[in-house]
Parts: structure tokens; sequence; C-alpha cells
């Protein structure tokens, strides 16, 4: 009982104190709940300003965060690209001696043996090759009457010739293959001057 006696009177002493500084009428004294009041507010502001920091903090990791996904979504999308691009070309490498071969059969048939059914038939197995390596999008590299580069031509053959101009590829000895932009198999030719 006293314990309650006790917190009743502590309590009544609050209240009066609280109603003297509301009450109070001169402007020069000054309250102590009021100077009690003010700390808390500091440690309001400080708190308040101390998780404005922390938020500022934890949106610029969470935009870090997404930025590395979006880069990582990126690049390994483009990996897989550039995987299924690699795949393509080292099949079409292997297929390729393939449709040398093919072509060599077709020209060395004679006039004569052109309607024969053989013939026929492995001009179109070739010409389905061809459709097929460019439904792949490899295509052949031009290279008979254009200047030489060492980036899509391999020269093994120069000769001197007064009629071509300088470093023209006269004659293709084996065909080069490019697929998007890469190179498969560079094209054998021979230069002139």
């Amino acid at each position: 009982m006293e314990e309650k006696e006790k917190e009743s009177v502590d309590d009544i002493k609050t209240n009066e104190t609280d109603n003297n500084c509301e009450n109070s009428a001169d402007d020069n004294k000054e309250c102590d709940i009021n100077s009690e009041d003010s700390a808390p507010k500091e440690e309001i502001i400080d708190e308040k300003a101390e998780l404005e920091k922390k938020a500022a903090d934890y949106l610029d990791r969470y935009q870090r965060t997404l930025a590395e996904f979006d880069n990582f979504r990126k690049r390994t999308s483009k990996e897989k690209a550039n995987m299924y691009d690699d795949g393509v070309r080292d099949s079409v490498l292997k297929l390729i001696p393939v449709i040398d071969n093919f072509e060599r059969a077709v020209s060395a048939v004679s006039e004569e043996e052109k309607e024969s059914g053989l013939y026929k038939g492995i001009e179109m197995v070739l010409k389905q090759f061809t459709e097929i390596l460019s439904s792949l999008g490899v295509s052949e590299i031009e290279a008979e009457g254009k200047t030489f580069d060492p980036n899509f031509h391999n020269a093994v053959m120069h000769i001197e010739d007064e009629n071509f101009g300088e470093n023209e590829i006269t004659k293709v000895l084996q065909k080069g293959y490019i697929c998007k932009d890469k190179v498969i198999r560079p094209s054998m030719v021979q230069v002139a001057n």
C-alpha cells in the first residue's frame, strides 16, 4: 500500500509542476520541464537525421544491386548468344570440306555427263548445303577481283601481271566463309603485283 501512495504523491507533484509552468506569467522564469523537453527534441532530430542517412545508404545499395543484376543479365544473355554463334561456326567449319568436295565433283563433270541423274543429285545436295549455310548466316567471302585483305584472304601465290592492279586477287584457290562478321575460314587466293 505504501508504494501506491508514493506513486500517487509523485504523480501529484508532476502535475503541479506542469500546471505551474503553464500558468507562469513571468517570461524570464524558466521551467525545468521545458528544458527537459528540448533535449528529447534534439535527440529526435538527431535520430531522424541518422535514419534518413541509413535510408539513403540502403537506397544506394539497392540501386547498385539492381544495376549489377541488370549488367549480369545482359552479360549472360550476350555470352549465350556468343556460345550459339561459336557452335554454329564450329559446325560449319567441319562441314566446309564436304561442300568443297561437292563443288569439285560438280566442276569435274563434263558437258555430256551433266544430264545424268548422278550429276543432278550431287548438284541438288550442293544447293541444299549452300541454302542451309545462308539460313545460318554464313556467306561466302567475295575475293576474285577484289583488293587483298589479310583479315579475309590468305595469299598462297603471287604473280606479276600488268593486266591487274596492285594487290588484286586474280584467282580463288579455296573459298572462304564468314559468319556474322567473323571469319570461319579465310579465302585461299592468288595475288597479282
